[in-house]
């Protein structure tokens, strides 16, 4: 058996970097670690070695591994259709969209379903677009919010950006300055695009007054509010989502990740019934083949229940503030590695003295089966993201091998 696990790794790698691999240097067979399963908090590879994700797929795994009431519903709709039939009325699709209605802020109510937080903004920015009749749009400096043409425009990193300029006219300012928004939101800015926590840019929480200012600013100027919480939406920072901390409601919500409950791609842009009948000269101004499909609509709608059933959000917040304050001992004890913890619910950067070193952390982590990665648009800050069902002793698993590698990196 070992020795067909091993063909298998081999396989895996061969075929990874023939016909995958973006990177100039191969994978290396002697590393490669296949991950093969997951159930709850955790992911195993192909010979059984099991991870303690803190990690959860960037936000993905909200719910854990293969929730089992998630897995049920999928395989249920699975045996009574699968994708839609684009023409018939999509029963599923409607009532995963009026439950999504019922715990969304203010009057947002009508729901565009597709399948990735890039699609999310992209129509987002669309419809700004169509319903302001401007052009323009206001972003932040180490945002992300996808990758594709029109996500990347106001995506704020030049590293992405540049090679493929020229974009959609955007206007970057500091994330959570309002004086900088005073200044660029205009009368001829579309959209402000915002996350109200930055993931990607190093888990950045703005001060409190900012989404406030944001949401004033934009009514005031005519311009579209749009919040991507396509990473901290859903229970991730401790409330369904974050702009409900601050009572700020925006004019378009984008959401992914971890609305499928970690089972079937599944995203969503949202928004009011007022700006919802700038599509009504052509419905088809915006459409997507498997946006809507049932498999991901039926996740997305269980997904809702389980969050609200189990107390998940509670938990999040709970756990959250536990594992901040132990980070927080952690960087008293090793004041020359650690430079920062920062973070809101389960989203909370560790902000390492440079990225070099971050590596060296997230691998000592790994060595003790632990997932961690480093933010996109941030290397030095490790990220910690583990599903909203960790519990507290867990969290301590996770805080002594956390202790353990800090210790290990500071003898070097």
């Amino acid at each position: 058996m070992h020795q067909e696990k091993d063909a298998a790794v081999a396989e895996c790698v061969e075929s990874f970097n023939r016909y995958l691999s973006r990177w100039p240097e191969p994978r290396s067979l002697d590393d490669a670690v296949v991950e093969w399963e997951g159930e709850g908090c955790f992911v195993r590879d192909i010979y059984g070695r099991e991870f303690l994700d803190c990690l959860g797929g960037f936000g993905i795994f909200a719910l854990g591994h293969r929730h089992p009431r998630v897995i049920a519903a999928v395989k249920t709709q699975l045996d009574r259709l699968a994708l839609h039939s684009q023409w018939l009325l999509n029963p599923v699709a409607a009532e995963a969209a009026r439950r999504l209605a019922s715990i969304t802020p203010g009057n947002l109510q009508k729901t565009f379903w597709c399948s990735t937080g890039t699609e999310a903004v992209e129509g987002g920015l669309k419809l700004a677009r169509l319903y302001t009749g401007r052009k323009k749009f206001v972003s932040t400096w180490n945002s992300f919010h996808g990758k594709t043409l029109g996500s990347l425009s106001v995506t704020g990193r030049d590293q992405f950006r540049k090679p493929f300029e020229p974009l959609l006219e955007t206007s970057f300012v500091p994330y959570g300055d309002v004086a900088a928004l005073e200044h660029a939101v205009d009368s001829q800015t579309a959209a402000l695009i915002l996350e109200p926590v930055q993931g990607e840019g190093g888990v950045n929480v703005p001060p409190e007054d900012y989404l406030p200012a944001a949401r004033r600013l934009c009514t005031e100027r005519g311009a579209l509010l749009i919040l991507d919480e396509v990473q901290t939406g859903f229970g991730r920072t401790g409330a369904m989502f974050d702009c409900n901390h601050s009572r700020v409601v925006p004019d378009i919500l984008c959401l992914g990740k971890a609305m499928s409950g970690g089972v079937i791609p599944c995203a969503a842009f949202h928004s009011t019934d007022e700006i919802w009948r700038a599509f009504h000269p052509n419905p088809f101004y915006h459409t997507s083949t498997f946006g809507a499909n049932p498999l991901a609509t039926t996740a997305a709608a269980i997904t809702i229940e389980v969050l609200q059933d189990e107390g998940l959000i509670e938990n999040s917040a709970s756990v959250g503030r536990y594992l901040l304050s132990g980070l927080l001992e952690l960087q008293r004890k090793f004041t020359s590695l650690v430079q920062d913890v920062r973070g809101r619910g389960l989203l909370i950067g560790l902000e390492i003295a440079d990225a070099r070193r971050g590596a060296s952390i997230a691998k000592r982590l790994f060595d003790r089966n632990v997932l961690v990665a480093h933010t996109l648009n941030k290397p030095e800050v490790l990220r910690i993201e583990p599903p909203l069902i960790i519990t507290k002793a867990l969290i301590d698993r996770a805080l002594e091998a956390f202790a353990e590698s800090l210790k290990e990196e500071s003898r070097m």
